[in-house]
């Protein structure tokens, strides 16, 4: 797997870790983190034997958000362009740095973020961006672009009125405020809370291992489904996932399902990408 400044992965038999490394500055998004995720999530998408991957971070927060003066110092001739070719610049700088966040949207493998301390702005873009979202008791989340003067560009003004509501996502958005583990858990932006840290990895990792055992095909048609219903009226959604059925349904791993039903016996299912 190719390196990187910021990430790091590792592989624990069908669950892969995909960690936030830059510990010392509380994993604050500076330029290799947004050059790199898109590769990060494909180098995880192309590996056959993962199912499923969590997001962590080492150290005391999940993040910061973006590096602001990190980031002003590189970009401060795209940021500041004055006329019409510089303004295309930064509009295509900040399509760019959308690409790995949507990496993690639209991968066909689930994800689960844990989120401990600080997740604040990108970091609440990237975790909103994860199909399940875990915190530990001391988590703070903001999305905190208001304050530093921005319009949050990295999708959760998108996805998170999905996650927690319109009006949620609005008190959010124009205040810029802080919430708590508990309040996240009370709407629904995250469906779990731990006591700390360790038993946070715990619990993902047991979701994860959970969702690995699963057939693949059937995770992948589930996550497509639900992203493909957004938006849509029930009818639509109904008729996308009755096409779905109709052409992925009889596959190795659901004969399996039947014959171990037939047998009383619990199916074995993705024989030849498992890891035991």
């Amino acid at each position: 797997m190719n390196p990187s400044p910021f990430f790091e992965i590792e592989k624990r038999k069908n669950v892969a870790i995909l960690w936030l490394n830059r510990p010392e500055k509380r994993n604050a998004m500076n330029w290799p983190f947004w050059r790199d995720l898109p590769d990060m999530v494909d180098q995880i998408n192309a590996d056959p034997q993962i199912h499923c991957f969590v997001i962590a971070a080492k150290g005391k927060s999940f993040s910061t958000g973006l590096d602001l003066e990190e980031f002003f110092q590189e970009f401060k001739p795209v940021v500041q362009g004055e006329l019409a070719d510089g303004r295309e610049k930064l509009y295509q700088l900040i399509l760019t740095m959308q690409k790995g966040i949507n990496a993690v949207y639209n991968s066909k493998k689930p994800s689960i973020a844990l989120i401990q301390k600080h997740c604040i702005g990108g970091g609440l873009d990237l975790v909103s961006a994860c199909d399940i979202r875990y915190a530990s008791e001391d988590a703070v989340f903001s999305l905190r672009e208001s304050k530093v003067a921005i319009v949050a560009d990295m999708g959760s003004l998108q996805r998170l009125p999905h996650l927690i509501g319109n009006a949620h996502t609005r008190e959010l958005a124009l205040t810029g405020k802080d919430i708590t583990a508990e309040e996240a858990l009370q709407m629904g932006l995250v469906t779990k809370v731990t006591k700390d840290f360790d038993s946070l990895l715990q619990a993902g990792l047991k979701t994860a291992e959970e969702i690995a055992e699963n057939p693949t095909i059937v995770i992948r048609g589930v996550k497509q489904v639900l992203n493909h219903g957004i938006g849509k009226t029930i009818e639509e959604g109904l008729d996308y996932v009755a096409v779905w059925n109709a052409s992925m349904l009889d596959s190795k791993d659901f004969r399996a399902a039947i014959g171990g039903f037939m047998e009383r016996k619990r199916p074995v299912y993705n024989p030849e990408t498992r890891v035991d």
